[in-house]
């Protein structure tokens, strides 16, 4: 079984374009550990592109072999590093674990 770990970040800038530029840095960020974080097995991420940010405004999807893949993702310096980027640019943010 695959473990998808599926996130939603709402963010805190309210400026219409300091909201897409964050977005569109945190997309290049988390897009780029893929290659880099060795237990990715796929990921996407993107920005609502329906809703107009009403849920959230950027989306993670993750795919990882099993638990212990998510947690060497968690832990790697370069998703560390896209995570304090991302702690500084978001107000809320909603993650779930599943297997598929």
């Amino acid at each position: 079984m695959t473990v998808r770990h599926v996130v939603v970040w709402k963010l805190s800038a309210e400026d219409a374009e300091q909201k897409a530029a964050d977005a569109a840095e945190i997309v290049r960020r988390l897009g780029g550990l893929e290659g880099v974080v060795p237990s990715i097995r796929s990921l996407s991420v993107g920005t609502d592109v329906v809703s107009a940010g009403t849920f959230g405004d950027v989306a993670l999807v993750a795919d990882f072999d099993d638990e212990d893949g998510v947690e060497q993702y968690q832990v790697h310096p370069a998703h560390r590093e896209a995570a304090g980027f991302i702690r500084d640019v978001v107000s809320s943010r909603t993650s779930v674990d599943f297997l598929v």
